[in-house]
């Protein structure tokens, strides 16, 4: 399997698990879109990944809860490079309360971000995978597509709903050859999940190495981090494989925290 001249998107892609997934797939041959609302980073991971080639990037503004920057930004990949065969809707924040203190607004926010994100951008692709008759998109879901847990009702339930939408999109993309998956990682030690230790170990009234221990690795089989070459190199596979064998499924690394 490889990507050499299959054109992508990442969202969120500036830093952290979504550059790293841009990383692996320009290093598998692929076009690459970094895509992220500030366009500076992304221009400098585009610059850098570029150099490294064998595959190539540039950087995208794109704000994945805005229509009109999503479609525009989708229309800027199809101007340069003639199409889209693969998505990962991986862009996301996190913000924690207990359900009768969340702010309306943030759980608003939360989901635009991360569900009505997804849906956007898949709708913008879509027509461009169907034209050409292939086409990948990655969800990035997490644990918390499976399981729950406390401060985290807005990603929580963002993250189940990615399932559906994943599934949906597997049965009605399947006769134009476009697959749909959801990666379902553990914390990966990013400055996203390095920002809730201290929030969660304020508001829960426990240490920081409590948090850790307990709260993110307590029901893994290793206490050990999902890492950032984890999740890249799923992501490669659910991009490359050839068939609708692999549709319409979530693959978890989560290190034995959720099985199925």
């Amino acid at each position: 399997m490889d990507l050499k001249d299959r054109i992508a998107i990442v969202t969120g892609a500036a830093g952290g698990i979504g550059a790293a997934i841009a990383q692996r797939f320009v290093e598998a041959g692929a076009k690459v879109a970094i895509a992220d609302l500030k366009l500076d980073l992304a221009n400098a991971t585009a610059e850098k990944l570029a150099a490294s080639g064998p595959g190539t990037a540039m950087g995208l503004a794109m704000d994945v809860a805005d229509e009109d920057a999503v479609n525009a930004g989708v229309a800027q990949v199809v101007r340069a490079w003639g199409g889209v065969d693969i998505l990962v809707s991986n862009a996301g924040i996190q913000i924690v309360h207990k359900v009768e203190e969340f702010p309306f607004a943030d759980w608003k926010r939360m989901l635009a971000i991360h569900l009505d994100g997804a849906f956007l951008t898949t709708k913008a692709c879509l027509p461009h995978m169907y034209r050409q008759r292939r086409g990948s998109i990655i969800y990035m879901g997490s644990v918390h597509s499976k399981e729950a847990s406390p401060l985290k009702a807005a990603y929580v339930t963002a993250k189940h709903g990615l399932l559906g939408l994943a599934r949906v999109v597997a049965k009605e993309g399947a006769a134009y050859g476009v697959r749909s998956n959801v990666i379902c990682p553990g914390f990966v030690k990013t400055p996203l999940v390095e920002k809730q230790i201290p929030e969660q170990a304020q508001t829960l009234g426990i240490s920081e190495q409590e948090v850790v221990e307990r709260i993110m690795l307590g029901q893994t089989v290793d206490k050990e981090f999902t890492t950032l070459e984890d999740v890249a190199q799923i992501a490669f596979v659910l991009a490359a494989f050839p068939t609708n064998a692999l549709t319409g499924q979530s693959v978890l690394l989560t290190h034995g925290w959720h099985m199925e």
